[in-house]
């Protein structure tokens, strides 16, 4: 059979064949997530007017006592992250959390960091302990280091050095508030005029 012989049997057998009108697939409308939503969900996460019920109770990446933790988000410098790593930075302040519930840590956490932005504090130490004799074994550290990856202000954190409680310990660089963003833009403003 040739090529000709084929075609004129493809007609012939497309003859009552009549094309489509619509070409395109008509989707299920799933859930729209709109600008308000993700405007909310973003003033949630940060500190200023954060609410803490977005820091989950019921759910944490589950750790070992001993584990070393560290989190860098996307555009924080290598030096950075190594100097505070490496304990470079002056310690501004610290929270310990020995002896709180899951509850009143959460809500601790959250007033610190946000009393520490508000005070232009950037380098913090969080004081979580090992939690060797908790059931689960460091349930305390999971929790926290779960809250810190969901709070957009952290920009970074890391496992202390031993004389600053080890692994026991966090070292935590806040962003700087809006307040001093922009007074650090208009300064800058003001050199290049």
């Amino acid at each position: 059979m040739s090529d000709s012989d084929e075609l004129d049997l493809f007609r012939e057998m497309m003859a009552d064949v009549s094309p489509i009108k619509q070409d395109q697939i008509e989707t299920a409308h799933k859930h729209q997530v709109t600008d308000a939503h993700l405007a909310r969900r973003l003033a949630a996460q940060t500190l200023s007017d954060s609410d803490p019920e977005y820091l989950s109770l019921d759910h944490a990446t589950m750790l070992k006592p001993d584990d070393m933790i560290e989190f860098k988000r996307d555009g924080v410098q290598e030096g950075v992250f190594r100097k505070l790593r490496l304990g470079k930075y002056e310690i501004q302040a610290r929270l310990d959390l020995h002896r709180k519930t899951l509850k009143q840590a959460r809500d601790e956490v959250l007033h610190f960091l946000k009393q520490c932005q508000r005070m232009d504090i950037r380098t913090v130490i969080i004081v979580h302990g090992k939690g060797e004799r908790s059931n689960p074994p460091a349930l305390m550290k999971s929790y926290v280091a779960t809250w810190l990856e969901q709070i957009a202000d952290v920009m970074c954190f890391h496992s202390a050095l031993r004389q600053h409680g080890g692994n026991g310990a966090l070292y935590v660089m806040i962003k700087k508030s809006p307040e001093r963003k922009l007074e650090n833009r208009e300064r800058h403003q003001k050199r290049q005029s």
